[in-house]
């Protein structure tokens, strides 16, 4: 492969033209771990995709100081705002951990799209 084609496919990589990975991955209850608190006002950008079906975003708005709980319960809140409480049940779990849960309905996969967020760090777990 010629230096030029590894550029351009790096290219993609970096800026998000390709996917990371090709499937996604489902699962019925989902965890968002929450480290540190937010340095700056932002937003966190998650996705909801049930499997077969449209992805939802849910938009968190953080603002500067806010330590990883408040970022959690913010979280949760978030979500609670947005989904189907008939489809979905959304919990913090030992304060800095949110989860989120089917009630019914297909699997889904949960992703962090965005954040402008300094300082927090959100991990996810399939549970």
């Amino acid at each position: 492969m010629k230096l030029p084609t590894i550029v351009a496919i790096a290219a993609l990589f970096a800026f998000g033209s390709l996917p990371a990975s090709a499937e996604p991955v489902y699962s019925n209850k989902w965890r968002i771990e929450v480290s540190e608190g937010a340095n700056n006002s932002g937003h966190l950008l998650f996705r909801v995709t049930p499997k077969g079906g449209s992805p939802m975003d849910v938009r968190v708005p953080l603002d500067d100081g806010r330590g990883e709980d408040g970022c959690a319960r913010d979280i949760r809140d978030a979500f609670k705002a947005t989904l189907d409480r008939k489809l979905f049940k959304v919990e913090t779990d030992d304060e800095e951990d949110v989860l989120v849960k089917k009630r019914r309905g297909p699997d889904f996969a949960l992703q962090l799209v965005e954040s402008t967020v300094k300082g927090t760090r959100i991990h996810i777990d399939r549970e």
